[in-house]
């Protein structure tokens, strides 16, 4: 179904990027403004938009210090602009609709629907105000576990407002803190507060709305949907993964885990696990890692949350597809078969298809940066690529000093790796829909491998 908005005609996925993009330009006007910045200074159009399009994809890349830089106002501003982008501006608006006690119309149901990627339309306003609900019930609570170590640290004010920033920061997978002097949350690498508090918040953030619901709803795991058990599995194995092959890169590594006690090392293993794949949090320092848990990172990032979530990347549930379909080719089945279900055809090649999109995006734009900003390793550039792909926000301390085209390009990517998963999986899914009637042409045989 179509909106029409003068004399253009524009379909659910198209109102969602430009709701993104709106959102987007609001947030660059209002940080660009000088009470946004302590010094009292404009901070510049483009570092500007960089900031906001971070908050709004909920990415957590900065040009500027979060901590210090921004004022009262600007801290407020990328807040609110974090909470829109991890929630949905779709269901921002609908809380208002509701508040005002306006009537959600069918066309604004369609969009909502496309925005939580959810199969059909029945409940889908019920559904969001679960979300609504939930979120903010969920960041109330963390914010509470936070003010524990904040509160003590800051005094009641500040130690409350850095509760409540980092909660609905952690939540919405948007790895933006104000700890200041680009130290990232490395002063609690072994506050188990904050470990467990911010490791809590990314994880329920991360593994999508759809599976909290379920969750909530369902009393035996066993009635639990295939996709809550896909999403569940494959988050589970990442983490467990993550965790032990950090712990054994990272052991003896001076720079990061090898002066910590053991009880130090296992939760700054959890946290990089945890925070790799979307949240933008680090404990340690990155750029100190060695090379292959920079790698280990890479593909972490690549591979992100799960839909329907505040997460980005090609998502859990797409790796977990490619990994059952894999096997199934292995075993010589004909189908995928997943937990005694069997996945159709479309749903795997719309995984491959996401998955071989991204790889191209995060080749290309590198190769991009790669003639931009000369002046950095192809490590480097791989790993800030990466990360604004899957709106994760780890960096290797380039980011501040990329030129106005590399932020450009950047911004691009962190964009495109928030809506552009969504909107492939949306026409993909339509495109099959329409074809699905058109004569075959008979059967070719090609040799792979």
């Amino acid at each position: 179904m179509k909106s029409k908005i003068g004399s253009i005609h524009l379909d659910p996925t198209q109102i969602l990027v430009m709701g993104f993009a709106s959102v987007i330009m609001i947030g660059a006007i209002l940080l660009n403004t000088p009470i946004a910045s302590e010094v009292g200074e404009r901070v510049g159009f483009i570092n500007a938009l960089f900031t906001a399009t971070s908050a709004v994809c909920v990415t957590g890349l900065a040009v500027v210090d979060t901590g210090t830089y921004w004022s009262t106002f600007g801290k407020t501003v990328i807040l609110i602009l974090i909470q829109i982008g991890g929630l949905g501006f779709m269901t921002m608006a609908t809380m208002v609709f509701v508040l005002l006690g306006k009537k959600i119309s069918l066309r604004e149901r369609l969009i909502i629907q496309e925005a939580l990627n959810q199969y059909s339309l029945a409940g889908i306003v019920r559904f969001t105000k679960y979300i609504i609900m939930g979120t903010f019930i969920i960041e109330g609570i963390g914010a509470l576990f936070l003010s524990f170590r904040f509160v003590p640290e800051y005094g009641w004010i500040q130690g409350i407002a850095y509760s409540i920033f980092h909660a609905i920061s952690a939540f919405c997978n948007a790895g933006f803190d104000l700890i200041g002097e680009g130290r990232g949350l490395t002063p609690y690498v072994t506050d188990p507060i904050v470990n467990f508090s911010i490791g809590s918040l990314v994880i329920i953030g991360g593994i999508g709305f759809s599976v909290l619901v379920d969750l909530t709803n369902q009393k035996s795991l066993k009635r639990l949907s295939l996709h809550t058990k896909m999403v569940l599995f494959v988050t589970v194995l990442l983490l467990a993964l993550g965790f032990g092959l950090f712990l054994l890169l990272e052991w003896n590594n001076p720079e990061t885990l090898g002066n910590l006690n053991f009880g130090g090392k296992l939760l700054a293993g959890f946290f990089q696990s945890m925070t790799t794949r979307t949240a933008g949090f680090n404990t340690i320092v990155l750029d100190e890692m060695t090379n292959a848990s920079k790698m280990l990172t890479i593909i972490l990032m690549y591979i992100g949350g799960s839909p329907a979530s505040t997460a980005g990347g090609i998502k859990t549930a797409t790796l977990g597809v490619i990994l059952f379909s894999v096997v199934s080719v292995i075993r010589g089945k004909e189908d995928t078969e997943v937990f005694n279900r069997r996945i159709s055809r479309d749903i795997v090649n719309r995984s491959i298809t996401v998955a071989v999109i991204g790889l191209t995006l995060i080749t290309v734009i590198t190769m991009i940066l790669m003639i931009t900003e000369a002046g950095f390793t192809f490590e480097e550039i791989l790993f800030e690529t990466t990360s604004a792909f899957g709106t994760v926000g780890l960096s290797l301390g380039i980011t501040s000093q990329l030129s106005n085209m590399g932020r450009l390009v950047i911004i691009f990517m962190m964009f495109a790796g928030r809506v552009g998963p969504l909107t492939i999986a949306y026409a993909l899914a339509r495109q099959q829909r329409k074809n699905r009637g058109i004569i075959k042409y008979p059967e070719g045989k090609i040799l792979v491998g």
